[in-house]
């Protein structure tokens, strides 16, 4: 059993549960060798999602510089390797145009391969909320693991688990928001406690547009809850918004909305029956 646990790496194995180390043995020891860097395959069960440019940049000067000072680590398969962590060093190695590239070959089933490369990113910090969620959630209904094993597996709490876990309830744009990290997941926790997606997508971009912390992000969505949403849309709105709406209602005698998202918005007109249209078109020809 100590074994497997160096099989799994200082650091890493100590990670695992017990009942999950225990489900395959390596079959071999691990090997270091150099190998073409040609025949290495990213990660299908990679965690990581986004990888930051700018970053990759500086990693690609550091080994241009350096060289890759830690060996990533492969496991064999049909058509050459697969990366199981290191994927950053590999992409960069292959971005500046080097052949071969250090590595720890390793035997790993699919699912200690699936918690080594989570376990890695966590490490290093390299997941944003959403990213981290996604994983958890492949390892509990891709290998069947219960929250309370995925948290000893990654040294969290269960509490910690289920709370990143609830990320993913929220709307792809505002999944977008997290990830690009425009907002954390600390805001997207906070925004969860609102039902309606409208309003909740409504705060999000008030949240954003005026940089609230998370604090006051918890402070306006209880305050939302409060009250109907009618009137929560138009306390969201910033001051001369809600002015600019009251100008418009009284040039065209009807209710004027105006919708702001991050990047973009629109005025919404009412009108009633085909009279009324008809008066506000002559007067926006007018204007």
């Amino acid at each position: 059993m100590a074994k497997t646990k160096r099989g799994l790496g200082k650091g890493l194995g100590a990670l695992i549960p017990q009942e999950v180390v225990t489900q395959a043995k390596p079959k071999t020891t691990d090997q270091i060798m150099e190998i073409d860097i040609n025949d290495i395959m990213p990660n299908k069960g990679q965690p990581r999602r986004h990888f930051d440019k700018t970053k990759l940049r500086a990693l690609e000067d550091s080994i241009t510089t350096h060289g890759v000072v830690q060996p990533i680590v492969v496991k064999q398969i049909k058509d050459g390797y697969e990366i199981v962590a290191g994927e950053r060093r590999w992409r960069a190695s292959k971005n500046i145009g080097m052949k071969s590239i250090t590595a720890v070959i390793r035997s790993l089933d699919d699912l200690q391969q699936a918690q080594i490369a989570l376990i890695e990113n966590i490490q290093r910090e390299d997941l944003n909320d959403i990213e981290e969620a996604m994983a958890y959630e492949s390892l509990i209904s891709e290998h069947a693991l219960t929250q309370n094993a995925v948290a000893k597996a990654v040294g969290k709490s269960r509490t910690y688990i289920t709370n990143t876990l609830r990320l993913l309830k929220l709307s792809e744009e505002l999944r977008s928001y997290i990830i690009e990290g425009v907002l954390s997941g600390g805001h997207g926790r906070a925004l969860l406690s609102i039902e309606d997606e409208k309003l909740r997508s409504q705060l999000a971009d008030k949240v954003a547009n005026e940089s609230l912390s998370v604090r006051e992000t918890e402070k306006l969505a209880a305050r939302a809850k409060l009250v109907k949403n009618t009137t929560v849309s138009r306390e969201v709105k910033d001051t001369f918004l809600v002015e600019y709406e009251s100008d418009l209602q009284s040039v065209f005698g009807t209710k004027v909305n105006i919708k702001q998202g991050r990047k973009k918005g629109k005025i919404e007109i009412e009108y009633y029956n085909d009279e009324d249209l008809n008066r506000i078109l002559g007067m926006l020809k007018n204007k």
